[in-house]
């Protein structure tokens, strides 16, 4: 995801997948390759929360985590910073409008609203 670490990235995933989580939960199902320390993935837990990606709530002297949004909606606002950080938002859509397939064609059609029809026209 953009905006995010590798480390962040996989944790986001590991949410996405089950929550809310304790940080042991959540190393427990890290498949990173790598054998990370318990700190390790509170520290990126803390930073996600920090970062607003994540929520928490105190259970005994444990934080249970989950995603502050979905994974769907975490893309939308990758796609949205791509927009805002082209330079040229109108070039960005019609380069992606020419090179969508039928069904993403199809999908954007259905998502944008049908604008009213006055009578008058």
């Amino acid at each position: 995801m953009h905006g995010l670490g590798e480390l962040e990235a996989a944790v986001m995933n590991v949410l996405w997948q089950e929550h809310p989580l304790k940080v042991r939960d959540v190393l427990d199902r890290l498949e990173t390759g790598k054998k990370l320390a318990y700190t390790t993935v509170m520290t990126v837990l803390d930073n996600l929360h920090r970062k607003g990606w994540v929520t928490r709530e105190l259970e005994g002297k444990a934080y249970r985590y989950e995603p502050a949004f979905s994974r769907a909606e975490a893309a939308a606002r990758t796609v949205r910073d791509v927009l805002v950080s082209s330079g040229d938002p109108e070039a960005v859509l019609m380069h992606f409008a020419q090179s969508a397939t039928e069904r993403e064609s199809e999908l954007l059609r259905r998502a944008l609203p049908k604008k009213k029809r006055s009578s008058a026209s």
